[in-house]
């Protein structure tokens, strides 16, 4: 019998996720001006990992481990051994977490994220890797060290988390009643963490918390760093359970009791919220990134099973109907795609902002806020296509497709859901003036393109759709709020593909471009492009139609 793996059940298995993807490796040229030697993570993602994470779903999912043999509290998560050994490979052999300190990219780290697609091997490193930038940004002594083990710098590996979360508040973290007391010099907390991402697995996570006198609400939450272990060794906050969830099982999200945990403060007490929000832009940007690998499998799951069935006497891919569909999925992916690096690129230009920062960390708030929301819509949309191609089979859970799509729904929800965004999207056009930046930014980016009428009405729909806020009634302007970042979002990755078209000299970015412009903008049927044209981006430049 052979040593079999689950290429008799998925199409995708085998590709190198970097190399067969010609347009993430286009845009990545187009932000960085090179392109990265991803190729060895590609290979990885479309072997091993797809592999493990699809075993961890169906037959090995965390199981908690609260007593050791020895009789000793513990609270450990009991990994499936070849996701161990996924998550110590990403991060100590390849580096995915090392990029942004090492003198690579953000884009680096979050195109691995992209790769790798699974949404749970893909938190355990954002956590790990948002509790390393806090720390080595605004942690003191001892703590900074920490980023170096979470990083993959040093052994042993770390893992790291971020404990917002509480039942009574979910994204109101103004609501948080965790306590933080000091006590002889050294900070105490007591408190209940709600969904706690790797619980059982994080070394060290930052804790939101409140101390005695701090003003009510948000601007009275400080930020600490929480190690597992006390200095003496025993543990310094307890997993009370793990959630039954149905998509990403791979990461354990538990609830984590802190009883006087020892906590360390993280930069000025005062800054806490900022501090926690600024993380959030991390695994916000992640969770794009992630939405768009995750679409990219459900993608290549789709066309290469529209290559090889046949129906009414010819292949899926050659009736036209299949076609319209393909072509909304791929250009919804590349419209996704170029949207969160440019939110990447205003990040990185930011890294070195604090509180209270400059309008360039505000630009990019705004455009982590829109791609967060947009790229969620797209991977719900685009596996949802991926299962109704695959017909029946589709629906089985013993295929892959169907995990694809069920992965895609915690990417409106986790780290913010899309109404917490459009609200704050909201906050930081009318308080920060970050619109000013976008329209700006976006009239020098509309004058280098293939197709100047496609830019022309895309800048358009962004200005009048700025500007009708300040005749809307307030209430009105909330309730709208999803609309208004749908039209920017869209609009801005119109004139982004125009400016890429341009500059690598590719019609097929450009008529991307038309699809969503007429699609997604201007809610029209999706274009009748040429048939050439159409066969050239549903291939994506590598596939043979």
């Amino acid at each position: 019998m052979p040593l079999s793996t689950i290429k008799d059940i998925s199409l995708a298995y085998g590709l190198n996720f970097y190399s067969i993807d010609k347009p993430l490796r286009d845009v990545l040229r187009f932000y960085i001006g090179r392109e990265p030697d991803l190729y060895s993570i590609g290979a990885f993602s479309g072997t091993d990992i797809y592999e493990a994470a699809y075993r961890v779903d169906q037959l090995s999912k965390p199981a908690l481990i609260t007593w050791s043999i020895k009789g000793d509290r513990v609270d450990t998560v009991w990994l499936d051994s070849f996701e161990r050994i996924i998550i110590e490979k990403l991060i100590l052999d390849y580096g995915a977490n090392r990029f942004p300190f090492n003198g690579g990219s953000w884009h680096e780290h979050f195109a691995s994220i992209n790769l790798i697609g699974d949404p749970g091997v893909g938190c355990i490193l954002t956590i790990s890797i948002q509790t390393a930038y806090t720390l080595y940004k605004y942690g003191g002594d001892p703590i900074r060290g920490y980023y170096r083990n979470l990083s993959g710098f040093s052994k042993p590996l770390m893992i790291g988390a971020t404990w917002f979360t509480e039942i009574q508040g979910g994204s109101d973290l103004g609501a948080n009643t965790t306590i933080a007391d000091r006590v002889n010099g050294v900070w105490r907390l007591n408190g209940y963490k709600y969904f706690a991402s790797g619980a059982g697995l994080a070394d060290i996570a930052l804790v939101t918390a409140r101390s005695p006198g701090a003003p009510k609400g948000a601007k009275g939450i400080s930020l600490f760093a929480v190690p597992r272990l006390r200095s003496d060794g025993k543990l310094n906050f307890y997993v009370r359970r793990l959630k039954v969830k149905s998509g990403t099982v791979s990461v354990p999200t538990g609830e984590v009791e802190l009883i006087d945990s020892d906590g360390y403060i993280i930069g000025e007490p005062s800054k806490g919220i900022y501090y926690a929000l600024e993380s959030l832009m991390v695994s916000r940007l992640s969770n794009s990134h992630g939405a768009i690998g995750i679409s990219r499998k459900a993608y290549f799951e789709a066309l290469l099973y529209a290559l090889e069935r046949k129906a009414f006497g010819k292949r899926l891919v050659d009736h036209l109907l299949v076609q319209r569909d393909l072509l909304e999925m791929e250009s919804l992916i590349e419209a996704g795609l170029i949207l969160v690096h440019k939110a990447t690129k205003e990040f990185e230009e930011s890294k070195n902002d604090t509180p209270p920062y400059t309008s360039t960390y505000h630009y990019a708030r705004l455009l982590t806020h829109i791609a967060k929301n947009i790229t969620a819509e797209i991977a719900s949309r685009v596996t949802q296509l991926a299962m109704e191609l695959f017909g029946g089979v589709g629906f089985l859970s013993e295929y892959p497709v169907e995990r694809w799509h069920r992965e895609a729904l915690i990417t409106p929800i986790w780290e913010g859901t899309s109404n917490i965004q459009a609200l704050d999207m909201l906050e930081v056009i009318a308080k920060k003036g970050a619109h000013e930046t976008l329209i700006s930014d976006m009239r020098e980016k509309a004058k280098e393109t293939i197709d100047p009428e496609v830019s022309r009405r895309a800048l358009k729909a962004i200005e009048e759709t700025i500007s009708s806020l300040a005749f809307k009634d307030p209430s009105l302007i909330e309730y709208e709020a999803k609309d208004t970042l749908d039209t920017l979002g869209y609009a801005i990755s119109v004139i982004l593909l125009e400016n890429l078209a341009s500059h690598i000299g590719e019609r097929r970015y450009s008529n991307i471009a038309k699809v969503i412009l007429d699609r997604m903008i201007d809610k029209k049927p999706i274009p009748r492009l040429k048939q050439s044209d159409i066969i050239e981006i549903i291939g994506i430049g590598t596939i043979t139609i």
